[in-house]
């Protein structure tokens, strides 16, 4: 099997390709593992062609860049699902590997919940993960991403695609809960504590109340008494974190920040979510910043 073009980056979890080659043997002699390598061979695609809705497992190790995948059947065990792809179009030059992780750092996430709005829904164990292109393969004219939610340690049956299933207050009720997390930790300032960038945080507290009236302006077209309570809960937390936006000094925003980010404690949403018919287990890394 031939492979043209140089490899593409796989973030988290690698494809370096091995490839299987087949003896010449009659049917009657292959073993039961000689067919799953056929199999395997016949099912081996590009990282070039992979289109949204693709179920693969990477060939090779975590870590590195990948020429070709296994395409599968979403309904087999695989290890990751292509669920968004955008094209890089900042300028002619590569933007080097920091800056194309960057920038499917804050694209992906976007594309990924257009596919899977509700992440709490996510199986157990899978994260989201991206191909990029390499200084190699840029050269070539590659300029796409491939968003990905990967399992890392195991494996995952069926399509992780719900969009198309959704209602249309489940899907507003989504798109502005997302919104609102993803300016949360987009917006996160690099330094540590607030003593030592309170403009950043100021502007990060500016992006979430932002985001919050967004929500609350969305909730307020949904029918139902916890939507209800939650979207008053959000509507104070917006007052706060207004007031952290325009505090004057550190312990005016420290004053103000405190009820600010208790007011988004995502287990205060688990009633609105069954209410919504939406999944209601807080995902364990968000459960451990708000336990904390």
């Amino acid at each position: 099997m031939a492979i043209v073009g140089p490899p593409r980056s796989l973030r988290g979890i690698s494809a370096v390709v091995a490839l299987l080659a087949i003896g010449a043997v009659g049917c009657s002699d292959l073993t039961e593992s000689a067919k799953d390598g056929a199999k395997k061979v016949a099912r081996q695609r590009s990282v070039y062609s992979l289109d949204v809705g693709d179920c693969y497992n990477p060939n090779g190790k975590a870590e590195g860049t990948a020429y070709t995948v296994e395409v599968v059947p979403c309904d087999e065990p695989h290890k990751g699902q292509v669920v968004g792809e955008f094209a890089i179009d900042e300028g002619k030059e590569y933007p080097g590997e920091d800056g194309v992780t960057a920038i499917a750092d804050d694209r992906c996430p976007v594309e990924a919940q257009k596919y899977a709005p509700d992440t709490w829904a996510l199986p157990k164990g899978v994260a989201l993960f991206y191909y990029t292109p390499t200084a190699d393969s840029w050269l070539t004219g590659d300029r796409a991403v491939s968003c990905t939610y990967t399992a890392e340690t195991t494996t995952v049956s069926g399509s992780l695609e719900s969009a198309k299933s959704l209602e249309p207050q489940q899907l507003t009720y989504l798109k502005g809960s997302n919104a609102l997390y993803e300016a949360l930790w987009a917006n996160q300032p690099e330094k540590e504590t607030v003593e030592e960038d309170l403009a950043g945080y100021k502007a990060q507290a500016k992006a979430v109340a932002a985001a919050l009236d967004a929500h609350v302006k969305g909730l307020g077209g949904i029918e139902g008494a916890e939507v209800g309570k939650l979207r008053g809960t959000l509507e104070k937390a917006a007052g706060d974190w207004k007031k952290a936006a325009n505090a004057a000094d550190v312990d005016a925003f420290y004053t103000a920040y405190d009820p600010a980010f208790t007011g988004i404690d995502p287990n205060a949403s688990v009633a609105a979510r069954k209410e919504l018919g939406l999944a209601t287990t807080v995902p364990a890394d968000e459960a451990e910043v708000w336990a904390g």
